[in-house]
């Protein structure tokens, strides 16, 4: 159930990738603005988060997820009646709204019941179920498109979201006790803010998973225009694309076998070097043997599933020291981690010039600088068991 509350929020990005060219073309609009169908909603999704901690935490999980997983269903149906592209963008934005209080209670009911990292691994199942929505929703997505027109994309969202509504409904129970609940006011609220941001462990953690995933963002983006414009495919798109994500959820399987023999931060810290040096050898590649499909996918394909096994990671490590107030620390690190990552990912992906390397220079710059926060958090000690030995 987790794991289908947030593919909601993976599904409303996915489903529309190979759409974007046609509603592009649909309101008219050039350049790379067809890229702000990704990132209204992105931004819709990062700074309510901050407020439905502290509200989870006081009212409890049911009752706030299920006024969320309404709301989404009300926007992605207003989203078919848009007559213009500012109003897709917004009603995305409202959307996205909702989208936050999803993740944030997703991710509360999971530490209400773990923790550390039997946490890690519940996440990477998860996430392994999770990422089955990359794979499959683009090509959903083709699907409606030939068969009712892309509006209808968001109509399988709105749908999508009253089935989960239901399961959510009938077996979900609360998992936050009264007695375990946290005072709603503003000074509590920033206490609560306060103590999480003190955490070192935290703290730095947030950042670099901003930072890195600035570089998925940056792919999802631009992901139809790279193999459209650049490698001519852009009819495959839903395959090619299926094939990339199939790698996270391959990685997020392997991780939830491994982490609690290994630790979430021996993992981590060793993927986040082999992103990298994937990263800067595609990025020669593409550069002296020419920008061929046959070398760019397989490099970029291992590069794209090290997210599969730092996100669960990271998340777990930022979480461990916030057992009390999960749904505040939840917000928070989604707010942060949500606003890095669509800043850095704007960043590079409006750079987009037609070939590969801007997304892969940027994955570079992205990883080292991730790696820089994660040095600096762990005072230069990396692959150590570290707080909680995690």
């Amino acid at each position: 159930m987790v794991a289908a509350l947030m593919a909601l929020n993976a599904f409303a990005i996915d489903i529309m990738l190979p759409a974007m060219g046609v509603i592009a073309d649909y309101y008219q609009i050039e350049g790379n603005q067809q890229q702000w169908l990704l990132y209204s909603y992105m931004v819709g999704f990062g700074v309510p988060q901050l407020f439905f901690g502290p509200i989870t935490d006081r009212f409890g999980r049911k009752n706030l997820l299920r006024l969320c997983i309404a709301a989404y269903v009300v926007f992605a149906f207003m989203c078919m009646a848009t007559t213009s592209f500012m109003l897709l963008l917004t009603v995305r934005f409202l959307q996205g709204i909702f989208a936050s209080g999803i993740r944030v209670i997703a991710v509360s009911i999971v530490r209400d019941l773990t923790a550390g990292r039997a946490m890690a691994r519940i996440m990477s199942l998860v996430m392994t179920v999770f990422m089955i929505i990359p794979i499959i929703a683009p090509a959903i997505g083709q699907g409606v498109m030939m068969i009712a027109g892309w509006k209808w994309m968001f109509g399988v969202l709105g749908v999508a979201g009253l089935m989960i509504l239901l399961w959510v409904q009938f077996r979900l129970p609360e998992t936050l006790p009264e007695e375990n609940r946290q005072d709603l006011s503003a000074r509590k609220a920033l206490s609560g803010f306060g103590q999480v941001l003190s955490s070192r462990i935290t703290l730095g953690y947030m950042a670099a998973s901003g930072v890195i995933f600035g570089a998925l963002f940056a792919f999802i983006a631009s992901a139809e225009q790279i193999f459209d414009e650049t490698f001519g495919v852009g009819e495959q798109f839903a395959i090619w694309f299926a094939l990339i994500a199939g790698t996270l959820a391959i990685a997020n399987f392997v991780n939830s076998r491994v982490v609690e023999k290994y630790g979430m931060r021996r993992i981590s810290h060793g993927i986040l070097f082999v992103f990298i040096i994937l990263a800067l050898l595609n990025f020669f590649v593409m550069t002296f043997a020419g920008e061929k499909m046959v070398y760019f996918l397989p490099l970029f394909a291992l590069t794209f599933g090290c997210f599969g096994m730092l996100g669960a990671n990271f998340s777990a490590i930022a979480m461990e020291p916030q057992g009390k107030i999960a749904g505040t620390a939840s917000a928070l690190y989604g707010f942060a981690t949500t606003t890095v990552a669509s800043g850095f990912g704007y960043l590079v992906s409006s750079r987009f010039d037609g070939t590969v390397a801007p997304i892969l220079l940027g994955f570079v710059g992205l990883g080292v600088l991730s790696l820089i926060l994660v040095l600096i958090t762990e005072r230069g000690k990396l692959f150590e068991l570290g707080e909680g030995k995690s």
